[in-house]
């Protein structure tokens, strides 16, 4: 997915066992609604997780649907997963793939894709719905300029345990004594569990940072209770569980090792190279990065007035200034 300004989501104080709350605040992409928790001044990355968008719930009407059309990345894996709806992925490897709810499309762009995400036009001859989560996995500094590469995992083939009123798959990486087929190049997880009224997850232990993102209901963290659309992220070495409200709960959960160094991030480009990023924004300009076969027509112009941001740890409000990084 490309990335549209947005502005920072806003960090409220936190209370007892959670280090930070992030509020997404809203954009457009590709004429739908999102809502983006990271990156925030305050966290620009939870592990190796760059972005998060929430993408609806949310209604198409007949005739209409999602159109990104074909952009770039550098430096990063793309991870699409959805709750309702049906997107049609096509990148300039030549992959023409659907995705349906819990499945797993992981594109690794390394040294440069170009990708667009659409409605099949099939789908538009009626309302379409569309809700779900993009998140961005920046890549550790030596697998930044590895081969692109794009893989289509199916639900039925991710692991799930069900225990105790808590039902979880894992998307990604490894945690809860599971590993999922999803190839990654970092330590890190990532998972979608369903909580039962009153019934408790604990967060994984061993993994350097974990965040916790409420979908759905309402959870309970040492006492204190968060409602849906807030990232909630866990200071490193608690011992913590999150237990769900009366109506139950659905979070997605996330983090792995901390980064190895800063990251610049402009647009869709991600690299621990400032010049890396100037290259990039040349070569979509002199349309280096390839066509996407079937989405040949169409793509998103460069933007030039986005500011660059850089951090791999938590900032001071303001201090992840244009093209210097934090640490």
């Amino acid at each position: 997915m490309s990335w549209q300004p947005a502005e920072d989501p806003e960090c409220p104080a936190p209370p007892n066992g959670v280090e930070l709350v992030l509020l997404p605040r809203a954009h457009d992409v590709g004429g739908f609604e999102a809502r983006r928790a990271l990156p925030a001044k305050e966290r620009q990355m939870v592990g190796p997780f760059i972005f998060f968008d929430q993408m609806g719930p949310g209604e198409f009407l007949a005739g209409h649907g999602l159109d990104v059309r074909p952009h770039p990345h550098i430096g990063l894996s793309t991870v699409t997963y959805l709750f309702e709806g049906e997107i049609l992925h096509r990148d300039s490897l030549g992959s023409h793939q659907p995705i349906v709810p819990g499945d797993v499309n992981w594109m690794t762009a390394g040294r440069g894709i170009a990708h667009s995400e659409r409605t099949d036009q099939a789908l538009r001859v009626h309302g379409n719905r569309l809700f779900g989560i993009q998140s961005w996995v920046a890549l550790p500094k030596a697998a930044e300029e590895a081969a692109p590469a794009f893989v289509h995992h199916p639900g039925a083939s991710l692991p799930v345990i069900e225990d105790g009123g808590v039902r979880l798959r894992l998307v990604a990486g490894e945690a809860w004594g599971l590993a999922s087929p999803v190839a990654v190049s970092s330590s890190l997880f990532y998972a979608d569990a369903a909580l039962s009224a009153g019934s408790a997850l604990p967060l994984p232990e061993g993994q350097e940072e974990r965040a916790a993102y409420v979908l759905d209901g309402e959870v309970e963290v040492a006492g204190d209770r968060f409602e849906p659309g807030r990232m909630l992220v866990f200071r490193a070495g608690d011992r913590l569980a999150l237990r769900a409200g009366p109506r139950g709960a659905r979070l997605l959960l996330l983090g792995g090792a901390a980064m190895d160094g800063p990251r610049y991030l402009f647009w869709n480009f991600v690299s621990s190279s400032r010049e890396r990023i100037e290259q990039a924004k040349a070569d979509w300009k002199a349309g280096g990065f390839g066509k996407v076969p079937g989405d040949e027509t169409e793509f998103i112009p460069l933007p030039e007035r986005v500011a660059m941001r850089a951090g791999s740890r938590p900032a001071e409000p303001g201090r992840a200034s244009e093209g210097s990084p934090t640490s």
